[in-house]
């Protein structure tokens, strides 16, 4: 083999630098990278299904903060979810947080619903309510479920009622003449 040309070394070398550039560029604008600011906020979930370092916290659909870490507390077998929220926002102490889905094909992200306290949250305090994702799995298992609970409830008092009913009185043919 002979040696490479140097037009191919250097389109080589030019590739791979844009190549990390654009890694560069996602990672500092996905959100995952280093914070540029803000407080830490915590809140404990049942169930934190879909939710992802990096996901949004948003308030009225605003992208206000993005999810820092997730964990489980070895004493509630709760997820703890560490969550950043940008300086100058002050959220009231009684705001609620909630997983929430995009759309049915996916994107979750966290959606705080501001309550009307006077105190706000200070760095590293925790939301008092806190609302799990909500599975549709789940939710069409119950739905089937009291579906075919309610048919056969029908189907049984519609099949029963027919012989609990009394039979028309036939009329007699040894009653008085006419």
């Amino acid at each position: 083999m002979r040696g490479r040309n140097p037009i191919e070394v250097l389109t080589g070398i030019l590739v791979l630098v844009l190549a990390i550039g654009f890694l560069g560029y996602a990672i500092s604008n996905s959100g995952t990278g280093p914070s540029g600011g803000g407080y830490p906020l915590y809140a404990n979930f049942d169930n934190i299904a879909g939710l992802s370092v990096g996901s949004d916290v948003r308030v009225a659909g605003v992208k206000v903060g993005s999810v820092q870490a997730e964990a489980i507390d070895p004493k509630t077998y709760l997820a703890r979810v560490t969550l950043n929220v940008r300086h100058g926002l002050e959220l009231p102490r009684d705001s609620s947080i909630a997983v929430s889905s995009e759309s049915l094909l996916g994107g979750v992200y966290l959606a705080v619903s501001p309550g009307g306290d006077e105190q706000m949250l200070k760095p590293g305090d925790s939301f008092t309510a806190a609302q799990g994702a909500i599975s549709l799995q789940d939710l069409l298992g119950k739905f089937i479920f009291s579906a075919s609970n309610m048919a056969s409830a029908m189907g049984g008092a519609s099949g029963q009622s027919g012989g609990n009913k009394p039979a028309a009185a036939a009329p007699s043919s040894g009653g008085t003449a006419h």
